[in-house]
């Protein structure tokens, strides 16, 4: 990582990190050769079961999988549980909605805990 070049970053809990996380990084990834992932910090209930240290070893893990190395092509950092992000005027960022296709965006990390019994 170079933390002096344009990078991108995506939020999200990744409660667990699936198919539709993956693809939004690939996305992410696209626009500047290297992401932020920023893990929104939880209290360990049903909804939300794993630590940052689990969540991580799922991301890294899976990201590898593409060729995508941790250091390298992206870091995670935990953060608190941001709810709401505002901004004043233009000052050189974007904050855009992915449209991925409907089959990736149809994907629930709600079912895949179902799914697990969690």
């Amino acid at each position: 990582m170079d933390w002096s070049r344009p990078t991108t970053q995506i939020l999200g809990r990744f409660q667990p990190w699936h198919q539709g996380h993956t693809e939004l990084f690939k996305r992410a990834i696209s626009k500047t050769g290297q992401v932020v992932i920023l893990l929104r910090m939880q209290d360990g209930s049903k909804k939300d079961p794993w630590d940052f240290n689990q969540r991580s070893f799922h991301i890294i893990h899976d990201l590898k999988k593409f060729g995508y190395l941790v250091e390298e092509h992206f870091i995670i950092i935990p953060v608190p549980n941001i709810t709401h992000i505002s901004y004043g005027r233009e000052v050189g960022y974007k904050i855009e909605k992915e449209h991925l296709n409907k089959e990736i965006e149809s994907i629930s990390a709600t079912e895949i805990r179902k799914n697990m019994k969690i």
